[in-house]
């Protein structure tokens, strides 16, 4: 269910600003380094030790499960990292009037495209487009 939901188009309201990225994405750590965690477990383990032992067909569904699951956590640990790094430049934008926003804009644009061409997830034109959405 989770997985089904992390390949769904995400619907947002057009006045969220950059924050909201990063909470967003903060979730969705959340929710998958959870469910790596779990796929760590003991238990979980020996059921596979099971399915394997009994040769299961279910094994091969299980590893794709297993391999999307912790696809979707290194992108969302990914983000986070990069998306914590426009922090310090987004403050201005919540915090400053309009003219003292200014003298922020060429730190933010050169941190986002750090982003574009460093991330190995966030590097694509629609999440860096939804990105400078949020920003303006």
């Amino acid at each position: 269910k989770v997985l089904a939901v992390n390949d769904q188009l995400r619907k947002e309201a057009d006045d969220l600003g950059p924050r909201a990225e990063l909470d967003y994405w903060k979730k969705r750590l959340s929710k998958f380094s959870y469910l790596t965690d779990q796929l760590k477990s003991p238990d979980v383990k020996a059921v596979l030790g099971v399915l394997t032992a009994a040769k299961s067909k279910l094994l091969k569904n299980w590893r794709a499960l297993d391999i999307r699951i912790t696809e979707a956590a290194n992108e969302a640990k990914d983000n986070v990292k990069y998306l914590y790094s426009l922090e310090k430049c987004c403050d201005p934008l919540y915090n400053s009037d309009p003219v003292a926003m200014v003298d922020a804009i060429p730190g933010l644009i050169n941190a986002i495209k750090m982003i574009q061409s460093i991330s190995q997830y966030y590097n694509t034109s629609e999440k860096i487009s939804s990105l400078f959405v949020k920003v303006s």
